[in-house]
């Protein structure tokens, strides 16, 4: 491979069953393509983890994946209310999610550490009231 695969997704925020179709779609292409199966099993905990929080915490987003020959770069875009305090977002079992998010088995808070436990690379940049934009690289 060696040109650039680009791959773009909308997280649609209304729709809770529909988190995690990205991930899917990519671990699809991403086996298309030979890649090795450890690697696909990180990128789809990383993917799915970002869109559930999409759709939890920003009323949804996009998702963008650009595959090259030494890695795999996702970037999770949403224009929600900001991440407040990205060191204690980090922090497993921290969590914001509402209660009747919870009460569907989501917002443990282990949604940002593991990504960032799945990637080699993770950047956090949230602005409040803007939104936050997530940037993970996983290596090849």
């Amino acid at each position: 491979m060696s040109e650039v695969v680009k791959l773009h997704f909308d997280v649609d925020g209304e729709d809770f069953t529909s988190a995690g179709q990205a991930s899917v779609q990519v671990k699809k292409i991403l086996r298309q393509l030979g890649i090795n199966p450890e690697i696909i099993r990180k990128v789809s905990i990383a993917m799915y983890e970002g869109e559930i929080n999409m759709v939890i915490h920003a009323g949804g987003g996009y998702a963008d994946i650009l595959i090259y020959e030494d890695r795999i770069e996702i970037h999770l875009v949403d224009h929600g209310p900001g991440i407040a305090n990205v060191e204690m977002a980090m922090r497993e079992g921290w969590s914001t999610a509402p209660d009747n998010i919870r009460s569907l088995g989501f917002g443990a808070g282990m949604g940002l550490p593991n990504m960032k436990r799945y990637t080699d690379d993770m950047k956090i940049d949230s602005a409040l009231g803007e939104g936050t934009r997530i940037t993970m690289r996983i290596n090849l």
